[in-house]
């Protein structure tokens, strides 16, 4: 009875919390996704908001729900069809980024794990500055951009914990193996799709037609592709958030013709499942860990994190401020920095006191990144009038 108890609380505290954001949100003037941390960390705190398998396992679908979405901005034709000067530039973007990463590391007393996080980028939560924002340029740039990091982020990430969990023995280079052979063959899968429906072109309008669709066959065909990716890569021990990502970019690039899906899954998503992900974030802040001496390093981690991402952004053509916003805009590698800090503290890589830096780090780069924009764009709309 005791356990229905708490868990009915949780779920009706859940449901304030999602009710209340939006007028928070257009009161305070602030991003719906900073407000809903923000309660999330308060209702932990109090005790009302707490660990639940029902609510950990809401949150972990909100967050691969989220890279759905954030693989369905992504148009796979038009990204192969990027001049060869976008990927030399996106290749030397990441290298910039691991070279001002390992300088810092190697003149400073940074635990040696800070080399991966300086370096991760993570393009979900882009959407949230898109619905902040809107569309532009610049974004459109950091997405395509955000792309490749992600990619590169996920078999860095996969390799680290593969590292940290085997060390370097045959089932370290297992895990990479099959990584790779993944990465091959759902390229492969790409090109077989794509001739199959050049050939037979009706195949895709039976899967997914287009217009009257009375038993919502386009969400049927896009759960069915997200679960199945998604069990297949936990069985192979491989991590999930690169399958629901590559899921969100063939639906797009295939389906093309659906105008109507993304604007389907898109409310669901932001109206349930990602505040619930944003709301457990929220959680995981531990105030008995705050400190002046702790905030502080949380600030230097943010303030270098940007401050690489905008020297590496000169490879840009660019104006300073919207490599200053591009910058910004791949600052936020929440979940990815999250998971990098709980494998490497769990295996002893680094001590409480520098996970708990993260975690916070993590959350509050979020804040920051949201508000600055914001801030920005408020500016440039004054500056227009």
């Amino acid at each position: 009875m005791h356990g229905a108890e708490s868990l009915g609380g949780l779920i009706i505290a859940l449901a304030v919390i999602i009710f209340i954001s939006p007028f928070l949100s257009n009161f305070l003037k602030l991003p719906i996704s900073i407000v809903e941390m923000v309660l999330g960390a308060v209702g932990g705190a109090l005790g009302i908001l707490h660990s639940q398998p029902i609510f950990d396992g809401l949150a972990e679908f909100g967050f691969l729900y989220l890279m759905l979405l954030a693989g369905m901005e992504v148009n796979l034709r038009e990204l192969i069809q990027e001049k060869l000067s976008f990927y030399l530039r996106g290749g030397l973007f990441l290298l910039f980024l691991y070279l001002l990463s390992a300088l810092f590391v190697k003149f400073t007393n940074y635990p040696q794990i800070f080399l991966v996080i300086f370096s991760l980028i993570s393009i979900g939560l882009m959407l949230s500055i898109q619905q902040e924002l809107g569309k532009s340029d610049w974004l459109s740039l950091a997405l395509k951009v955000g792309v490749l990091g992600e990619l590169w982020s996920i078999i860095v990430f996969s390799g680290l914990n593969a590292y940290f969990e085997y060390g370097l023995g045959q089932k370290f280079f297992l895990i990479l193996g099959l990584l790779a052979g993944i990465l091959v063959g759902v390229w492969l899968l790409f090109q077989m799709v794509r001739a199959l429906f050049w050939w037979f072109p009706q195949i895709k309008y039976r899967l997914m037609p287009a217009g009257i669709d009375k038993y919502h066959q386009d969400i049927r065909v896009t759960a069915f592709l997200f679960f199945i990716i998604i069990v297949g890569l936990m069985s192979l021990h491989i991590d999930v958030v690169l399958g629901a990502f590559l899921v969100g970019v063939f639906v797009k690039t295939f389906f093309s013709h659906n105008h109507e899906l993304e604007e389907k899954l898109a409310p669901f998503g932001f109206g349930l499942m990602i505040p619930l992900f944003f709301i457990h974030v929220g959680t995981t802040l531990n105030f008995q860990y705050l400190s002046p001496h702790l905030l502080l390093h949380a600030g230097e981690i943010i303030g270098l994190s940007i401050g690489i991402r905008y020297v590496a952004g000169f490879l840009f053509p660019m104006g300073a401020v919207t490599r200053l916003k591009f910058a910004l805009s791949l600052s936020m590698p929440l979940t990815l920095m999250i998971a990098t800090a709980t494998i490497a503290w769990k295996h002893h890589f680094i001590d409480e006191y520098w996970y708990n830096v993260l975690v916070t780090t993590a959350i509050l780069e979020v804040v920051v990144v949201m508000l600055s924009l914001k801030y920005i764009a408020g500016q440039s709309h004054k500056g227009v009038k």
